[in-house]
């Protein structure tokens, strides 16, 4: 019913988000046109830094992915948890109310 480490998967999850995230920082804008270079250097030096971007925006998309199924997972469990409660507290209630009505209270007589 509930599993273990799914508090663990979540937060390995966002660590590795927060990773790829500040890799993508680092990465920074697109270069801008070095007027020394030739065209197609330039264009080089744009079609490499967009191959990266475009890798860590996929490690990005996969990561989100997988804390979503993560999170969807646990809130699931959270949601068999919350009806196994009110079974509980149902059972509980008319064991109460049941028992109540078993033992009624003893007549206390005047003399």
């Amino acid at each position: 019913m509930t599993n273990i480490g799914a508090g663990e998967i979540i937060y390995d999850l966002r660590k590795k988000i927060q990773e790829i995230r500040a890799d993508l920082e680092q990465l920074g804008e697109t270069p801008t046109d070095m007027p020394e270079m030739i065209a197609s250097a330039n264009l080089l030096r744009s079609n490499e830094h967009l191959s990266k971007t475009n890798e860590q925006k996929t490690k990005l998309l996969v990561a989100y992915e997988q804390y979503s199924a993560a999170l969807e997972e646990l809130l699931l469990t959270v949601f068999d948890i919350q009806k196994d409660l009110k079974e509980i507290l149902k059972e509980q209630s008319s064991l109460i109310t049941g028992s109540s009505k078993k033992h009624p209270k003893p007549k206390i007589r005047k003399k």
